[in-house]
């Protein structure tokens, strides 16, 4: 059998969304896939815009050093934003999937229109740049949130979790659109349980992320090291920074 080990990194802090992540990696990894599920111990609580972004991307990298130590293959980035996605691939050998990208790619393999339900209507204008950076513009039909925090996911009251089936509910309704992305790693373990409810696909980016990793190492197909995305030019790295050369 295959032994693949994949590398799903939650670019926060948060414990919780951690192990929410990396259960839904584990739910869908094949027998011979190990999950090596891990996040910074430094950076931000939650990402939920440009700012958090740029300090998640740190984070990402220095986790993409320490599982490639480890003996990761390749590598998923679990937060809608895809925060340092190529930075990492020019850092990383094997594959490196965000969670983005992947659910985009696969909700367009079942669907020929999605919607994304996200967390606060600022990640709505993040998710739509995505769209247009990746070439999915066109194929989403519409972009609804939540208006709560990512934290709100993981607080136990279950208010995010209801409020997330409202919106796909309603993106159901009003967007004739064949699927459902949801735009929040948080939202992983919410997937199949809503596609059974709403009878079409809602599609978790984890899950969906883990997989074309899987699909990737099985065809013997890492990150190209030929042009943008070739190893970081050697060059001395200082202060915080040191653990990246």
């Amino acid at each position: 059998m295959t032994q693949f080990c994949i590398q799903v990194i939650n670019p926060n802090t948060s414990p919780e969304m951690t192990h929410t992540i990396a259960s839904a990696a584990r739910s869908v990894a094949a027998p011979g896939t190990t999950i090596l599920a891990s996040c910074p111990t430094q950076g931000v609580a939650s990402i939920e815009g440009h700012f958090d972004e740029a300090i998640a991307a740190i984070g990402v990298l220095e986790q993409i050093k320490k599982g490639m130590a480890q003996g990761a293959q390749g590598h998923v980035i679990a937060c809608f934003g895809d925060p340092g996605l190529l930075a990492a691939r020019e850092l990383a050998t094997g594959p490196v999937v965000g969670i983005a990208e992947a659910a985009m790619h696969v909700a367009t393999l079942v669907a020929t229109r999605f919607s994304i339900v996200t967390t606060l209507p600022r990640t709505v204008i993040i998710a739509r740049h995505l769209l247009q950076q990746y070439g999915f513009g066109h194929h989403c039909a519409a972009l609804h949130a939540i208006d709560l925090p990512v934290l709100a996911l993981e607080d136990g009251t279950g208010l995010a979790q209801q409020k997330v089936r409202e919106r796909c509910i309603q993106a159901r309704r009003e967007d004739n659109s064949g699927a459902i992305v949801l735009g929040c790693g948080g939202m992983a373990n919410l997937a199949s349980e809503l596609t059974q409810e709403l009878g079409i696909p809602v599609i978790d980016g984890v899950t969906a992320a883990v997989k074309m990793v899987e699909s990737l190492l099985t065809l013997g197909l890492g990150t190209s090291k030929y042009g943008d995305l070739a190893y970081p030019n050697k060059k001395p790295l200082s202060g915080c920074f040191e653990i990246l050369s």
